[in-house]
């Protein structure tokens, strides 16, 4: 298994930046595929971006692609998420999860990872 804790949330206004953090304990942090995930009042959870165990590419949402990055420290297991230029609709809480088997196809899907992070706030004020 693997535990994951969030930080880094934070209220911004709009044009701002923050960065997420997810600390990662337990098992062998690089055979995991990492995600994070956003979940807004009312709304279904949905993805944001990934990185892949195996290649380390990255896939992104298409509301975020060119303002978040994610990328991975295997050395510090940890993984990060850059958003820049936040824009209020990206008001929400945000998880990191992690899973062994994702792939390309399940990758986007957050019943597909087993490991969750308990959450971080992000709030961008307009």
């Amino acid at each position: 298994q693997v535990q994951l804790v969030e930080s880094g949330g934070g209220l911004v206004q709009a044009g701002g930046s923050l960065r997420l953090s997810c600390a990662a304990s337990g098992r062998t942090f690089s055979i995991y595929t990492m995600g994070w995930f956003r979940q807004a009042p009312g709304k279904e959870r949905e993805f944001v971006a990934a990185i892949r165990r195996t290649t380390g590419n990255s896939y992104y949402a298409d509301s975020v692609k060119a303002r978040f990055t994610i990328s991975r420290d295997n050395a510090k297991n940890t993984m990060y998420l850059q958003m820049n230029n936040l824009k209020p609709e990206d008001t929400a809480v945000y998880y990191c999860a992690a899973d062994p088997t994702v792939t390309i196809v399940t990758m986007r899907i957050h019943a597909q990872y087993d490991y969750w992070g308990q959450g971080t706030q992000v709030t961008v004020s307009s």
